[in-house]
C-alpha cells in the first residue's frame, strides 16, 4: 500500500508498506537512472516496522508521479525477463 505524505510539481514523499530495503533499494537505483530525478532516497524508521518512507525529487521536465511510474514499469520488465529466462533454463 502506497500512502502519499507530500506532493509538489517536482516532490513526492510517500511511505510503502511491506516493502523495505530490498525493494525500495533497487526503485531507488532505478529511479536515478532517468536523467530527470535529481534525488531518489528512502528510509526505514525502524527495522519492526512495516513501512519505509521514499523521496523522489525532480527537474522542471518530468513529474515526479512520472519517474515513478516509468520506473516501476523498467522494473516489471526487468522481472519478465528473468522470469523467462529462467524458465527456459529449467
Amino acid at each position: 500500500m502506497i500512502k502519499i505524505l507530500e506532493e509538489t510539481k517536482h516532490k513526492l514523499v510517500f511511505n510503502i508498506e511491506g516493502k523495505t530495503h530490498s525493494f525500495c533499494n533497487i526503485l531507488r537505483k532505478e529511479l536515478l537512472e532517468d536523467k530527470h530525478v535529481k534525488i531518489a532516497a528512502y528510509k526505514v524508521s525502524h527495522p519492526l516496522m512495516d513501512v519505509s518512507e521514499m523521496v523522489v525529487e525532480t527537474d522542471s521536465q518530468k513529474e515526479p508521479k512520472t519517474a515513478l511510474i516509468d520506473a516501476a514499469k523498467r522494473l516489471k520488465k526487468v522481472a519478465d525477463d528473468l522470469e523467462k529466462e529462467f524458465a527456459k533454463a529449467v
